[in-house]
C-alpha cells in the first residue's frame, strides 16, 4: 500500500516501536543503514544521523517504510559538544522524546599492530576521540531525553576486536575495548531509567568489507565456526531483540559473530 506521497506504508499492526523515536549515528553506512531499516520497520521514527554523508543519510531518511512516523536525517557530530547539545534541543523541540540511541559511528584507518611509527598520535586521538568520547558525549547530551520515560535504551555497536585485540589497527581495537567497558559502566550509572548494551560484530558483509582481497575473505570465513561472514540484517536483527524482546539485558556484551570469538 502506498501513502500520497509515494512512501510505502507499512501495516500498523505487529510493530512493537510503534510512537518511539530512535537516532542511529552513522546511520547512513552498511550497519547503520540496516539498524535504521529494521527499527522503521518495527514502526519507529527514525533519525538517520550523519557525519559528512548527508545526502546519503537523507535518501534512507526518504525511503524508509512510513505510517506516521516522520523520519529525518540529522546531522550528528560526535566530537562536538555543543552540537550535540543543540541537537538534543532540537529533538526535544520536534520530537519531545527519544526512546533509543544506537552509537554505530566510528572511524579507523588500515595500519599494521607491529608498525608503531605509522599509528600517528593525531591517528590515534581521532580514533579515541570519535570511538569512545564521541559516544559518551552523546550519550551525555540526549540522557535526559532518554531517561524521561524510564525506559531509554543505548546500543553502542562495539566490535569483536575488542576481544581479539585483531583488527584494522592497535587504537582501534583499544577503542571498542573502552567502548565495551563503558558500556558496563553507563549500564551501572544510568539504570533504571536506561538500559546500555553493546553489539559486537564479527566482520560483516558491507560494501566496505567487499572490497577486501578476496582470499583474506575466504580464509577468515575458514577461521569461523559458522564458515561465513556476518550480514547487516543480524546486526540490526540484534538491535531489534534488545529493543524489544531481551528487555532485562543491559550491561551485557552481545557478539554477533559467526563464532568467530570461540578461537
Amino acid at each position: 500500500m502506498d501513502d500520497p506521497t509515494g512512501n510505502e506504508m507499512v501495516p500498523a499492526t505487529n510493530q512493537p516501536l510503534a510512537g518511539k523515536v530512535a537516532l542511529v549515528t552513522g546511520g547512513a553506512g552498511g550497519i547503520g543503514a540496516a539498524i535504521c531499516e529494521a527499527l522503521a520497520a518495527q514502526g519507529a521514527a527514525v533519525l538517520v544521523g550523519y557525519n559528512t554523508s548527508r545526502d546519503a543519510a537523507a535518501l534512507l531518511a526518504e525511503r524508509l517504510p512510513h505510517v506516521a512516523a516522520p523520519h529525518a536525517a540529522l546531522a550528528v557530530p560526535v566530537t562536538d559538544s555543543a552540537a550535540l547539545a543543540a541537537l538534543a534541543a532540537h529533538i526535544e523541540a520536534r520530537h519531545g522524546r527519544l526512546d533509543i540511541l544506537v552509537n554505530c559511528h566510528g572511524t579507523t584507518r588500515f595500519v599494521p599492530h607491529a608498525d608503531l611509527d605509522a599509528l600517528d598520535d593525531a591517528l590515534f586521538d581521532q580514533v579515541m576521540a570519535t570511538n569512545v568520547r564521541g559516544a559518551f558525549a552523546t550519550v551525555r547530551a540526549l540522557r535526559k531525553l532518554l531517561e524521561r520515560d524510564g525506559d531509554g535504551l543505548v546500543v553502542n555497536i562495539s566490535s569483536i576486536a575488542a576481544t581479539l585485540a585483531m583488527g584494522s589497527n592497535v587504537a582501534y581495537c583499544a577503542s571498542k575495548a573502552a567502548l565495551d567497558n563503558m558500556t558496563k559502566s553507563l549500564a551501572r550509572a544510568l539504570a533504571p531509567a536506561i538500559r546500555v548494551v553493546s553489539v559486537q560484530p564479527g566482520l560483516v558483509q558491507t560494501e566496505f568489507v567487499k572490497a577486501f582481497d578476496p582470499a583474506w575473505i575466504e580464509n577468515y570465513m575458514r577461521s569461523t565456526p559458522l564458515k561465513r561472514m556476518v550480514p547487516p540484517g543480524d546486526i540490526a536483527a540484534a538491535v531489534i531483540a534488545v529493543a524489544t524482546t531481551l528487555k532485562s539485558l543491559t550491561g551485557t556484551i552481545l557478539p554477533v559473530d559467526a563464532g568467530r570469538t570461540l578461537g
